[in-house]
């Protein structure tokens, strides 16, 4: 590829056991440094030479020399530190690709290239590929789980990630997983059809399902999620609206080293029983300026598909504003009526 360059340097002072502190196991932190960074690295000895874009060879030797520097405390070199450093160095180059045009990005799959439609598309877009936690809320048709499926599909072709994780609370209008008949899977297929539906688009049936078979694409009810860390993984949770409070702390304190984590949701669909406060709008509330976390709000306008359901999306977000503006007028009307009672009572 003409963008690809090289990168030559050597590690001072030569010393053979913090070398072997450095590679790991089989070179397994070279190879990780490789799968997260996108490039080559090859050495003899303290020699190293890297090969990719110059941005990430950059980074690269980065990350390689701040490691270097790690072994010399005496002792191993821990996978958490490993995975700090990596993680700290990839954060800041992803920055810098996000610095990027607009008209720039672009998602690589193997069926082709897919171009995040308008500014806001964009934006997520950007914020997913520099943030460890995203967002995106808002209704549907607005490209939100689809772009997500995306990244994710990106990810994992770049050898960024090991594995994606699809997974989404099982409410919906009241059914739940126990009323549906088959086995777990056949009875979550209907909840995921469309990250299904976009997975088959980029990767292909026949992939998809020999990556299921692997391990490598899992999909899972989100009570499944409880008691694990995942680890370089691309997850995705849809419809987090309808997730309890409980819940959605629950999935974000999963999340592990070299881990990307995407929510979406609309707020004006929420399945929950009546009095429960949905996990999504919580988070908005708690989470809002949290370091490494976005997020991006669609609208109607941001609607791309058929027009009438842009003009769906609107006519409920007007009888919403006109509903709320009725109650509130409703609520004063009372309140005058409550006051002039009592003036009255007063008088009398």
């Amino acid at each position: 590829m003409s963008d690809t360059s090289t990168l030559q340097f050597e590690l001072t002072p030569t010393d053979n056991e913090r070398l072997a502190n450095l590679s790991g196991y089989l070179d397994e932190n070279f190879r990780l440094i490789e799968r997260r960074l996108g490039i080559e690295v090859n050495n003899r000895g303290h020699r190293f030479e890297l090969i990719g874009a110059g941005v990430n060879i950059n980074a690269g030797q980065q990350v390689i020399e701040e490691l270097y520097q790690e072994t010399d405390k005496g002792i191993g070199l821990p996978a958490e530190t490993v995975h700090l450093i990596l993680q700290s160095t990839a954060s800041q180059l992803t920055e810098k690709k996000s610095q990027t045009k607009h008209s720039d990005i672009v998602i690589t799959t193997k069926r082709g290239l897919i171009r995040p439609r308008g500014a806001n598309q964009q934006s997520y877009v950007e914020r997913i590929l520099a943030n460890d936690i995203s967002f995106g809320i808002g209704p549907a048709g607005t490209g939100k789980t689809y772009l997500a499926v995306a990244a994710a599909v990106d990810a994992l072709e770049r050898q960024e990630i090991r594995r994606i994780i699809l997974t989404r609370p099982a409410v919906e209008a009241g059914e739940r997983l126990g009323f549906l008949p088959g086995d777990l899977n056949q009875k979550v297929d209907p909840y995921l059809r469309p990250l299904y539906d976009a997975l088959y688009e980029m990767l292909g049936f026949e992939r998809v399902a020999k990556l299921m078979e692997k391990n490598v694409i899992e999909v899972a009810p989100l009570a499944y999620m409880r008691g694990r860390t995942l680890n370089e993984a691309f997850i995705i949770l849809d419809e987090s609206q309808n997730t309890t409070a409980e819940q959605m702390k629950m999935l974000l304190t999963r999340i592990g080293f070299g881990s990307k984590a995407v929510i979406t949701g609309d707020i004006t669909q929420i399945d929950l029983p009546r009095g429960t406060k949905s996990g999504l709008r919580q988070a908005i509330e708690v989470l809002k300026g949290v370091k490494d976390i976005s997020f991006t709000f669609f609208h109607s306008a941001d609607v791309v598909r058929h027009p009438v359901v842009q003009r769906v999306v609107q006519a409920y977000e007007k009888f919403d504003l006109d509903s709320s503006k009725a109650k509130q007028s409703a609520i004063s009307s009372v309140r005058s009526e409550v006051h002039a009672n009592h003036n009255t009572d007063k008088d009398n």
